[in-house]
């Protein structure tokens, strides 16, 4: 229905420290690159879609989560041209990158 939201996921609930853990495992780097944080108010600890009205279509995910996540990884990785534009061109990014990767150069 047009002016509808419709959310697409994999219907799997995973905590945000496994998606960072996968990931640095897959990068084939140390655990240690993730920083805890203390929690605030409203912080996250993982986030869940309700994909029933894009069912209800007919559609479903065709991988499940860590499938999806291990090749995104593998994209971003085999694609850097992509990314490193993004990455070097906004002053915002730059401005965020340099001031939070501060203490890992």
């Amino acid at each position: 229905e047009a002016g509808q939201v419709y959310n697409v996921g994999a219907n799997a609930e995973v905590r945000n420290i496994e998606v960072a853990e996968r990931i640095v495992q897959v990068l084939g780097k140390t655990p240690d690159l993730i920083k805890y944080v203390q929690d605030r108010l409203g912080h996250d600890r993982r986030y869940a879609l309700d994909c029933s009205k894009i069912h209800a279509l007919g559609w479903k995910p065709t991988r499940v989560f860590s499938e999806g996540l291990d090749s995104t990884i593998y994209w971003y990785k085999e694609n850097p041209e992509w990314w490193h534009k993004i990455k070097y061109q906004s002053e915002d990014f730059k401005k965020f990158h340099k001031e939070y990767y501060k203490e890992r150069k």
